[in-house]
């Protein structure tokens, strides 16, 4: 599942955090999950116990069919895409409309994991009251 090169322990709430940024910045997406190392879900929408399940059996499948660890997955599929991506010990999956820009949400993915791993995330990642996040990508609907 995630790698093994886990660093330390990341709180739910810069899980959750991280969760919600994503979701501002990332129009096309339906839903996503931050796991940790074993799959333990950390921050989800919808059903946490069944995103973990998954993501371990999604990295499970694609380290198989290479016969390595994989990095990250994109599947993509008539109804939708998914993106999962690990890194230092955590994964993230993202399921989106279809046809989202691959390379800016890996790249919004991995700047999460990263800055969750450095342990910059309630810096990085604050949600004012009204729940939209002024660091917003430009070019957004607000």
């Amino acid at each position: 599942m995630p790698d093994d090169a886990a660093t330390g322990t990341v709180s739910g709430d810069a899980a959750e955090g991280a969760l919600a940024f994503l979701t501002e910045m990332t129009p096309d997406l339906r839903g996503a999950a931050i796991v940790g190392p074993g799959g333990a879900v950390l921050a989800a929408s919808g059903d946490s116990d069944r995103w973990g399940e998954d993501v371990v059996a999604l990295f499970a499948v694609a380290d198989r069919a290479g016969g390595e660890p994989v990095e990250q997955v994109h599947i993509g599929a008539e109804q939708g895409e998914v993106f999962a991506l690990r890194h230092a010990g955590l994964a993230i999956i993202a399921v989106t409309e279809r046809f989202p820009l691959a390379s800016l949400t890996f790249f919004d993915m991995r700047s999460l994991l990263r800055d969750l791993v450095a342990e910059k995330p309630l810096a990085a990642f604050p949600l004012p009251e009204d729940g939209k996040n002024d660091q917003r990508r430009a070019g957004g609907d607000d």
